[in-house]
């Protein structure tokens, strides 16, 4: 199973995803960071992505070219300026126009507020995108 973590900044929630998913999931799983920006990319190689991808052409070049599983990161990345400009309207365009699986996380930014979300925590957020990966995992292998 391939899945893409986007994040920007330092990455901050896209390495608590990355660091979630090593520790739950025991089956084989190839993660890659797709940072906007080579310190958020780091950080999230160094949380256990097998692989990292910075910058607008290189994100959209994969997202183009590749093909996997889902794509995991907060509600900013299908936001044109989302995550305080780091998102472009290219980037947001090609991860929205992906044929898989997104989880996108209803941070309360950019004026977005989705009813029902208030009262959710993050890590309960996130545990919810890891338990619904391992379904789709013990699915695939019935």
């Amino acid at each position: 199973m391939k899945i893409a973590v986007v994040d920007a900044q330092g990455a901050g929630l896209g390495q608590t995803i990355i660091k979630k998913i090593r520790k739950e999931i025991n089956q084989d799983i190839y993660i890659i960071a797709l940072g906007t920006n080579t310190f958020a990319t780091s950080n999230m190689v160094k949380s256990g992505a097998n692989v990292g991808i910075s910058g607008e052409i290189a994100i959209c070049d994969f997202c183009k070219k590749n093909k996997i599983d889902s794509i995991i990161g907060p509600i900013g990345i299908i936001c044109n300026g989302g995550i305080n400009g780091e998102i472009t309207s290219m980037i947001s365009t090609s991860i929205f126009s992906m044929d898989c699986t997104k989880y996108i996380l209803p941070l309360q930014k950019h004026g977005i507020y989705i009813p029902g979300t208030r009262n959710l925590q993050i890590k309960d957020i996130i545990e919810e995108i890891v338990l619904n990966i391992k379904n789709n995992i013990e699915r695939a292998l019935m």
